[in-house]
């Protein structure tokens, strides 16, 4: 069985929000004062207490860090996590939510990562609500973590750099990062923010309606405004599902199309090149078959396998990409296997991965990036990847 964490953000979420959302739904305090214990920092507390919003029974993490230093440098933050004595996944994961935050900083104000200066993401109670939300994760035994589309408010608000428009960029260049839905509500509040974003859109696998499960508990994290009319507060709800595994071919599977078409007067070039306007227009995968064709001529195949909604569109790339005079098409049944996907952070760089119930697949680009960067064996960087994967 894999046990999920399906986090509800109908009214947004803020880090101190998932973080007494998980104390809350069973999460041990002392857990994860002792992960949070074994950074180099001082003057925080985590005090979760009962209070409610709109009526509904809730925690509030209670975070106090009476912080000094309000802007740290990503590269100090990621080499605090990854000297600290905390288990893999508790490391894996909080580096992975700084190493978005410092890409889309970076992006905003035109800086490389490892240069970006965090300002309230950067202050003390930001890196305990980051390190407090994965070990309460810990603690719970929180194999994967799905999400909800994320509220955001709408209007301004007032941060660090001045007036910013709702949804602040941050929150938007995270939400792009990993296609992660947004849902406007009409209210002048910063509902998400960055932090909370950027632990949902590096810790969800995916986002959506909440996952068949077995319900085993759930727990309310209070935001620090009441707001008339509206619980402020975001909803996780912790419970075990199918594990990862195969699928039932006696079932009937996924209804899809392929397309062919044979090809004896296109380059290589220009193949490869449909191959990934074909991906591009939906299509599941594309590939090429070398063939031989009347008079001993060389040629090729180009397939595309695609979902019948897509249909035309995918024909009709095949169709303008290679110049075929023609299309041939079947309709047929795929059973893909389920599957995890997930990142882990190496060296501070995230890794894509993904898991099913016989193998785990590394994302060979990103592992063959952190070698080039780190000087590191490439075989080093996938086995590392696949052994801390969740």
């Amino acid at each position: 069985m894999t046990r999920f964490a399906w986090f509800h953000c109908f009214n947004g979420v803020a880090g101190d929000m998932a973080l007494g959302a998980l104390l809350h739904a069973g999460a041990s305090i002392e857990a994860v004062r002792t992960v949070i214990g074994a950074l180099p920092i001082d003057e925080w507390r985590v005090e979760p207490s009962s209070t409610q919003r709109c009526g509904i029974a809730a925690f509030s993490a209670g975070v106090h860090a009476p912080d000094q230093v309000h802007h740290r440098r990503y590269a100090a933050i990621r080499d605090m996590i990854t000297a600290a004595p905390i288990e893999a996944r508790v490391r894996s994961r909080a580096l992975a939510a700084f190493r978005a935050l410092a890409e889309v900083e970076g992006a905003i104000h035109g800086s490389p990562p490892d240069d970006v200066e965090f300002h309230e993401v950067g202050s003390l109670d930001a890196i305990v609500d980051i390190v407090g939300v994965c070990a309460a994760l810990e603690s719970l035994g929180v194999d994967e973590v799905r999400c909800s589309p994320l509220a955001v408010g709408h209007g301004t608000f007032t941060a660090a750099h001045g007036v910013l428009p709702n949804p602040g960029p941050a929150v938007v260049g995270l939400a792009a990062r990993v296609g992660a839905p947004l849902r406007g509500v009409p209210i002048d509040v910063e509902l998400t923010t960055p932090t909370g974003a950027a632990l949902m859109t590096t810790l969800a696998s995916g986002f959506g309606p909440m996952p068949l499960m077995n319900v085993a508990s759930v727990g309310y994290g209070a935001g620090r405004k009441d707001m008339k009319g509206r619980p402020n507060v975001v909803q996780v709800v912790i419970g075990d599902g199918a594990a990862v595994g195969q699928a039932s071919f006696a079932e009937p599977g996924q209804p899809v199309r392929l397309f062919e078409a044979n090809v004896d007067d296109a380059t290589p070039e220009v193949l490869a090149h449909a191959i990934g306007v074909l991906l591009a227009a939906g299509a599941h995968d594309a590939w090429i078959t070398p063939i031989v064709m009347k008079k001993g001529r060389a040629a090729h195949t180009v397939h595309a396998l695609c979902d019948p909604a897509v249909a035309d569109a995918v024909a009709e790339v095949l169709v303008r990409e290679t110049g075929t005079l023609g299309v041939r098409g079947v309709t047929m049944d795929r059973w893909p296997q389920q599957r995890v996907d997930s990142r882990v952070t190496i060296d501070g760089r995230s890794i894509r991965v993904k898991r099913s119930a016989h193998r785990t697949k590394v994302e060979f680009d990103d592992a063959a990036e952190v070698a080039k960067i780190s000087g590191r064996a490439l075989r080093d960087v996938l086995d590392e990847a696949a052994r801390i994967a969740p």
